[in-house]
């Protein structure tokens, strides 16, 4: 006779972060290995230019319209304009910024090591917070 385990879900309650480009709701926290949030980005608005030392992302836009700036420094950015059900790797140390041509809505899942709130360097930011790790 095999036994069983019985295996219940974990639920939680996402948290939501107002930022000056719209908000993030995030929906995994790292406890279970991982990161997802939900980025809402308000049309004209855009992210921070930034990498991560360790953090490696993965984005997909579930709607809108979204410029995409990436590459191995400021000097050297791609631009990629994405459209929605396309999906983006960003490896550890690619700078990268988005910036919404429509309003938009993109999942994020990343990694989640020791520190991963605040492994964030802004290069420049259309809101004041360059060099640091602000929401």
């Amino acid at each position: 006779m095999t036994a069983h385990r019985a295996a219940y879900a974990d639920v939680i309650a996402a948290s939501i972060q107002d930022k000056p480009w719209g908000h993030e709701v995030l929906f995994a926290d790292g406890d279970h290995g991982y990161v997802g949030k939900l980025l809402t980005i308000g049309a004209g608005h855009s992210l921070s230019l930034q990498y991560h030392d360790r953090k490696d992302e993965t984005l997909h836009l579930l709607s809108g319209e979204a410029l995409l700036e990436h590459g191995p420094s400021p000097a050297a950015l791609r631009s990629l304009v994405m459209q929605p059900n396309q999906t983006v790797h960003l490896a550890a140390l690619c700078v990268h910024r988005i910036t919404a041509v429509q309003d938009c809505v993109f999942v994020e899942v990343s990694t989640a090591q020791t520190g991963w709130r605040d492994d964030v360097v802004r290069l420049s930011d259309h809101y004041g917070r360059t060099g640091t790790n602000a929401p």
